[in-house]
């Protein structure tokens, strides 16, 4: 009888040389797509397309998409927030269809040389094309999304129980890898602008094409590595079309319904990873405005932070080995409680106390987040990988406006970015709160998968 469940230790394609060569391919994407989120989405983009938006704006400051007056400085914001509309939308429907039809690989091509040549198509951003520059944000952060959702679906089919926490902390390893490298270029080229014989403008278009032309370069690896499984007839025609995809969607949510323990994972996993990405966006906001660091301090601390998160991603996927992936995280959220706490004693002006913030920082970001991953792929039904990661990458993005609220109330109500930061503490005390409570065990049992030795 032909496996599909990936577990053949023989020497065909689903045994342990078929499965090394598969995660190697798959540690790729990330590689190739991390460049976009950190030289684009972190460091570029936001000032950058402001600065468009304002050369398209009336005296009041505002310009007007559809006849809508927007504030130029909000144009950035709401484009983001326009990008996780459309990714939510479309997310579970990709899922779905992956699932049912087993064709992961060619919708992980289209979603990820979509972003790629919509982050290619940057480089024309330029005098007051605003509009230009949000839609293509949009395609590219929608596109990223949906990729990551098949990237991740891969997980639990190329990784045995016992190597995902390995496998998932190095794919986040090799993206911080890559985002660090080319960062270092962009700043090389963006700094030295005029010695390169180019302006400042065109030293950004530059920075924001190459991510792209990165991305789809890079994607080659994984897609000539990685491959689709053989499902099981669902028993209905038209398994592949956009109608039984829709309805495939139904059916995960009520599934995810006879998993209480999984979605109880989820919930914890959505509390404190708002707090992650809510210190990622909101860092240099607060190192610029209450600290009065400059702007080369604060690209460098990101930098920082790139560097050492490989580090950190590698070094917890160790300890995961040793104590499992659940304790290990529960010490990440206790260590980012006090890094967090400590943020708000820093002293203003002292780019040394904001680089061992950053330092700390990009020592946890990996791990947790590479940890997080692997441990809910245990909590996975089999054959239903893409429908639940869409669910967690859905509701990761649905989830994202939380944190950023309340930092902006703590500010507007206190006046001080002190108090908004110490106010994201609460977000990893709660979250180590519900993740004490899951019986991962358990879970894993009630989802019908192996339990690992350590977990």
């Amino acid at each position: 009888m032909d496996r599909t469940d990936g577990t053949d230790e023989g020497g065909g394609p689903d045994g342990a040389a078929g499965r090394r060569r598969e995660q190697r391919g798959w540690y790729f994407y990330d590689f190739a797509c991390s460049v976009y989120s950190t030289s684009v989405l972190t460091v570029f983009l936001g000032p950058y397309l402001t600065t468009v938006a304002k050369a398209a704006a009336d005296a009041e400051g505002f310009v007007h998409p559809l006849g809508i007056p927007v504030r130029a400085g909000s144009v950035f914001a709401y484009a983001v927030s326009m990008s996780v509309v459309v990714a939510v939308l479309v997310m579970p429907l990709v899922g779905a269809v992956a699932d049912r039809t087993g064709r992961k690989k060619p919708l992980l091509a289209a979603a990820a040389y979509t972003g790629a040549a919509a982050t290619a198509g940057m480089f024309f951003l330029d005098g007051d094309r605003y509009l230009l520059g949000a839609f293509l944000l949009i395609v590219a952060n929608a596109a990223q999304s949906v990729s990551m959702v098949l990237y991740n679906a891969y997980l639990p089919q190329i990784a045995e129980p016992h190597e995902r926490d390995q496998v998932s902390s190095r794919g986040w390893a090799f993206g911080y890898t890559s985002g660090a490298f080319v960062l270092v270029l962009n700043l090389v080229l963006y700094s030295g602008h005029e010695s390169f014989g180019v302006s400042e403008s065109t030293a950004v278009r530059i920075c924001l094409a190459s991510a792209g032309l990165w991305w789809g370069a890079f994607t080659l690896i994984p897609l000539r590595r990685l491959r689709d499984r053989r499902v099981a007839a669902r028993g209905e025609e038209g398994a592949g079309k956009v109608g039984a995809g829709w309805r495939q969607l139904v059916a995960t949510v009520k599934d995810m319904r006879r998993h209480p323990l999984t979605l109880s994972f989820l919930l914890a996993y959505l509390v404190y990873n708002d707090g992650v990405q809510t210190v990622i966006s909101q860092a240099s906001i607060y190192g610029s405005e209450e600290l009065g660091l400059d702007q080369t301090t604060l690209i460098t601390a990101i930098l920082l932070v790139q560097v050492l998160a490989v580090a950190g991603a590698l070094g917890m996927g160790r300890l995961a080995q040793r104590f499992g992936a659940k304790r290990t995280i529960l010490g990440s959220l206790a260590a980012w409680t006090l890094t967090i706490g400590a943020g708000y004693f820093l002293p203003a002006g002292e780019p040394v106390w904001f680089y061992a913030l950053a330092s700390a920082i990009g020592l946890v970001l990996g791990g947790s987040q590479a940890l997080s991953r692997s441990l809910f792929s245990h909590l996975v039904p089999r054959g239903k990988e893409a429908e639940y990661f869409s669910v967690y990458e859905m509701s990761d993005r649905g989830m994202s406006w939380l944190g950023p609220l309340v930092f902006g109330l703590a500010y507007q109500l206190t006046g001080s970015y002190r108090d908004a930061i110490i106010s994201l503490v609460a977000f990893f005390a709660l979250g180590f709160a519900l993740l004490v409570r899951v019986p991962v065990r358990q879970a894993v049992e009630a989802a019908g998968n192996p339990v690992p030795e350590r977990i």
